[in-house]
């Protein structure tokens, strides 16, 4: 009977182990493609952001160069 309970026992707890081995496996997957796709907006976000600011920056400039020539003469 001891045996029997030991092979048991023996399966049973390889078993759990290739399944969380599995699971930790998906989990990972799951992560690396959620962080990938944050990162896509955020990326892009960036780049909407950067591009506003860009132009606010060139707004500035063209409306200080005439205040400047005119300053000037």
């Amino acid at each position: 009977m001891g045996y029997v309970l030991r092979v048991r026992l023996a399966s049973f707890f390889t078993g759990a182990a290739v399944a969380s081995a599995g699971g930790l496996y998906f989990l990972q997957k799951d992560y690396k493609t959620a962080h990938h796709a944050i990162s896509q907006q955020v990326n892009s976000l960036y780049e909407s952001l950067e591009g506003r600011v860009s132009a606010l920056e060139k707004l500035k400039n063209e409306a200080e160069a005439p205040k400047q020539v005119e300053a000037a003469e």
